[in-house]
């Protein structure tokens, strides 16, 4: 990674050189690192954090967040207007801004492709199509969008190809630039799916057919950036997209912007988007490397300060003062997530809704010390989960307090000896109360934040005198084994897309098993409760069974909902602008990158 680097830094110096000396302005890089490896960029197929991110950047979804604005709020990004909206929110039209087009791409056979409601109508019906099993069909299906299930299962059963072009009732164009969505459920939220461009982002269907199953490795959008170059779990590349259509930065500072930041969002006003010209992601799992390749002028942007550098970087959570004097910025925010561990509910040893199951994950949440793992593996930069909801989504009650922060070695131990599971051979473990081994394997990966989590793990189980041991792996094989069940349990983060807690309650919901419910919980008591506060307008009756629905989580424990972590973003003085809003992803189209300002030796 250090040769990398090295040969990244000499390429850019010499492009710097030669432009230079043409008279032609050096092309504006933006560089940064991913710590987890990107799947694919197919917004059916994936699922995670990392590959929608570059998705955001290349397709675009009908909405998108005002940049600046807090608290968060929706505005058109392809649209002409924001969508009308049915008094009963079951039917939602949107219009498409004439003029928008495609970047190029030969499936297009020379053609300059214009975005139209169909491409919007085709890209809703694909995570339908089970060719492609979606693993977020079930954002689109718990609001029954009329006709579409009944399709896809006619054709399952009929063994036959989705039918693409076999009209529904709920999801139709009624003109070139217009469509519609009727569903059979009230959501007065379900719109914020549509700001999601790693979900819902709009897709050609000759750009599909044309690619087939290599369609992950040719996304084509109608946004600011295309696909320049993809290494797989390396490195990938965006350039300027030739046919983004004319968008000027009109973006306001955040409310808690420091003064130069607010002067450099003054100074920005009007420019074209995108600012830069490339984007440069390398795949740096380790912390150190990543960082010091930050400290090196290599990145641009640290997304993330490793927590095993916070003392350094941070100290008191301020900025180091000789970071600060090298003219490095920081900003600090909560995140939309909630970083957990799942017991698999189908798993023999550890699920099941028996009491003694149910007091065995009670006993080993119990058993994490959380003011231990924030402090020493987190450095400080979490704060503890009473549930899943974060504290910046609507649901999250700081009045609800609860079992998931608790630390009681005690406890847990009485609940185990309570149920039967004790130590009957004296080797210092418990065995099941058959009196079968009780062996935990826990999944994670081989980073080093996850080998300090599962060092805690590690003494946490010991003291409550249960065996478990550890298997590592890399993140995309992982995430595929816990969609179908085959993990035990898994230490994973949740991270929202929108500024409501639903996301987050639907760890819970039976229709996203192997999806968002990874732990594949299955309680009709959660399921009424999480069905009726969907229906709902945000206000007190809803809160109410949010906080209800949490306390069933905590209750039956499927989870251990360990923090809400915080994040510190550093960058470079001669990026301009740089500032985060948690659900906008391709915040690359929101800097700019001076040249000038840069050390001559980068």
């Amino acid at each position: 990674m250090k040769l990398h680097a090295l040969l990244t830094a000499l390429l850019l110096t010499s492009a710097l050189t030669a432009t230079q000396a043409q008279g032609t302005p050096p092309q504006k890089v933006l560089r940064y690192a991913f710590k987890v490896a990107e799947t694919g960029f197919d917004p059916v197929q994936v699922t995670d954090k990392y590959s929608k991110d570059i998705l955001g950047g290349i397709l675009d979804a009908p909405l998108e967040y005002d940049f600046g604005a807090r608290p968060f709020k929706l505005r058109p990004a392809t649209l002409s207007e924001m969508p009308e909206i049915s008094a009963d929110f079951k039917t939602i039209t949107m219009r498409v801004k004439p003029g928008i087009y495609f970047s190029d791409d030969p499936a297009f056979k020379g053609r300059k492709r214009e975005l139209t409601a169909e491409d919007y109508v085709y890209s809703v019906k694909r995570h339908y199509d089970p060719y492609w099993k979606s693993g977020n069909l079930y954002l689109l299906e718990n609001v029954k969008i009329l006709g579409l299930s009944e399709l896809r299962t006619e054709g399952m059963r009929a063994r036959k190809p989705f039918d693409y072009d076999r009209p529904v009732e709920g999801l139709k164009a009624l003109d070139r630039y217009t469509f519609q969505l009727k569903l059979g459920v009230a959501d007065p939220r379900f719109i914020y799916q549509f700001s999601d461009a790693g979900f819902l982002g709009a897709v050609a269907r000759e750009v599909v057919e044309f690619y087939g199953d290599k369609i992950m490795e040719h996304p084509v959008g109608t946004n600011a950036f295309r696909l320049a170059e993809w290494r797989r779990s390396s490195r990938v590349v965006l350039e300027k997209n030739p046919n983004f259509r004319d968008v000027r930065y009109a973006e306001v500072a955040p409310p808690d912007a420091s003064d130069k930041l607010k002067a450099e969002v003054a100074a920005l006003q009007g420019r074209k988007l995108p600012m830069v010209d490339r984007v440069v992601i390398d795949i740096i799992e380790e912390a150190q490397p990543r960082w010091l390749s930050f400290l090196r002028g290599e990145a641009e942007v640290i997304e993330e300060v490793p927590i095993d550098f916070a003392g350094i970087a941070i100290p008191g959570n301020h900025l180091a003062p000789n970071l600060a004097k090298q003219g490095i910025t920081m900003t600090r925010y909560p995140r939309a997530d909630i970083s957990l561990s799942y017991f698999n509910m189908e798993d023999p040893v550890v699920g099941g809704y028996t009491p003694e199951r149910i007091a065995l994950r009670r006993a080993i949440n119990l058993a994490v010390d959380l003011d231990k793992e924030i402090r020493l593996v987190r450095r400080g930069q979490a704060l503890k989960s009473q549930g899943p909801i974060p504290t910046v989504a609507f649901g999250h009650d700081p009045a609800f307090k609860s079992e998931m922060s608790e630390f009681s070695l005690a406890k847990g131990k009485a609940l185990l000896d309570l149920y039967g599971y004790v130590d009957r051979d004296g080797d210092g473990y418990r065995e099941q109360p058959d009196g079968q081994p009780l062996a935990i394997e826990y999944s994670t990966l081989a980073d080093g934040e996850r080998r300090q989590l599962a060092e805690q793990w590690q003494k946490n189980m010991d003291a409550l005198g249960i065996r478990m041991t550890f298997k590592i792996g890399k993140f995309p094989e992982q995430l595929k084994a816990a969609n179908a069940g085959k993990l035990q349990m898994w230490g994973v983060g949740w991270v929202g897309t929108t500024p409501d807690g639903d996301t987050f309650l639907a760890l819970g919901s039976s229709k996203a098993k192997g999806k968002a419910n990874k732990a594949r919980f299955d309680l009709p008591a959660f399921e009424a409760i999480y069905e009726k506060q969907k229906a709902l307008p945000d206000g007190p009756e809803r809160l109410a069974l949010m906080t209800e629905a949490q306390r069933l989580l905590v209750a039956y424990a499927p989870y251990k909902f360990h923090v809400h972590r915080i994040w510190t973003d550093m960058a470079q003085p001669w990026v301009k602008g740089y500032s985060r809003n948690l659900f906008v992803r391709d915040f690359w189209k929101y800097i700019d990158v001076d040249p000038a300002a840069m050390p001559q030796s980068k």
